[in-house]
């Protein structure tokens, strides 16, 4: 499948930074150019009449990661998202987090004063996470599904694991570098909350994210405001509690509307065949970079596996992969690379050939 016309960068780089930023396809520039158009000409106008670009993203979104409509908030980004949430907890509550977690998952906690405790990322997560639970008692297990670093996926049956083993334990995830990698339902997961930003495996520009939350959590969150008597202007007539919190003001039609475009653009591939060949993808890449001795044992050999893996290059080969127009980000003492749908295995040769020192004749 020659995705060139869809997304023109490819017919100069070798793309493997999804993980930075996802790319943007001419279908969606597009549709945002007519949008912009259409705003220019209609003004008001406009805006009256496409109000409805907002629930048609939350049906969208409600549908895609399978959970009640009442369940999804819109929030600008992750980061916005995750600290509203944060807001409206009890500050007696006592988090878990994983040792070289995103910053944005775990400063806004630390400097709330937040009680909190770590575990290190190895071979051994599971147990790990386990005896810390026991060890230190946690009210809420905050985490990233998958780890922006090393490309750690969190095994899903663990996470419905600990949630039947500790169900009063609320489980928070970041799913920015999980989202649009693969076919998830959020209401067979086990977690409280799932909040995401759009720009990265969703390829919907900046701007735009969601949260979605379990009944548990959200009978649980702002409880103080609870009893306060709520606006009774007629056009926030109807607006919930929570959705004053996590979407206050106005909503912009551009950057939620692009969600929406790039959903229906991964929904009419099939996330299941995203998912399917982006794993066999990522699975020869494992198998050969293992090979090379570029990749840990417990990285290469998960079950459930991410579309990231984080490499340990000298400082020529960094400079070789630049040459060879392969775009990748340094993360850590590494260099990350990450395998979306419209990367193929010539990618992963021209990769691996570049590794192992070979010349690349670039195309004039």
């Amino acid at each position: 499948m020659n995705l060139s016309p869809s997304f023109p960068i490819l017919s100069n780089y070798t793309y493997l930074n999804t993980a930075y930023a996802g790319i943007l396809s001419t279908e969606l520039a597009s549709w945002r150019t007519k949008h912009d158009q259409q705003l220019i000409e209609g003004g008001s106008e406009f805006r009256l009449n496409n109000s409805l670009i907002i629930e048609t993203l939350r049906s969208n979104l409600s549908d895609f990661f399978k959970t009640a409509v009442s369940n999804v908030f819109l929030t600008q980004n992750f980061s916005f998202g995750f600290n509203t949430l944060l807001d409206g907890l009890p500050k007696t509550e006592r988090f878990l987090l994983l040792n070289d977690e995103y910053p944005s998952v775990a400063y806004p906690i630390t400097s709330r004063g937040f009680s909190h405790s770590y575990v290190d990322i190895d071979e051994n997560l599971e147990d790990n996470v386990l005896a810390a639970i026991e060890k230190n008692q946690p009210t809420v297990f905050a985490f990233s599904i998958v780890q922006y670093i090393s490309g750690y996926r969190m095994n899903p049956e663990f996470i419905k694991k600990l949630k039947k083993t500790y169900p009063k334990l609320l489980l928070i995830a970041d799913g920015t570098q999980f989202c649009g990698t693969t076919d998830f339902s959020f209401e067979d997961s086990g977690l409280d909350a799932l909040c995401a930003s759009g720009y990265k495996w969703l390829l919907a520009g900046f701007g735009n994210g969601f949260i979605l939350l379990s009944d548990q959590l959200k009978n649980h969150l702002y409880e103080d405001r609870k009893l306060a008597q709520l606006p009774s202007a007629p056009f926030v007539k109807g607006k919930k509690p929570l959705a004053f919190c996590f979407e206050p003001g106005h909503l912009d039609t551009l950057n939620f509307g692009s969600l929406n475009e790039s959903l229906n653009m991964i929904r009419n591939i099939g996330i299941s065949t995203i998912e399917q060949t982006t794993q066999a993808l990522c699975q020869q890449a494992r198998i050969q970079l293992h090979h090379r001795g570029l990749l840990p044992d417990y990285l290469a050999d998960q079950k459930y596996a991410s579309t990231i893996m984080i490499l340990p290059l000298a400082q020529q080969q960094v400079n070789h992969l630049a040459e060879a127009k392969i775009l990748c980000s340094p993360r850590g003492t590494g260099t990350r690379i990450s395998f979306h749908f419209y990367n193929t295995e010539e990618d992963l040769q021209k990769l691996l050939a570049v590794l192992d020192g070979k010349k690349i004749q670039q195309a004039s």
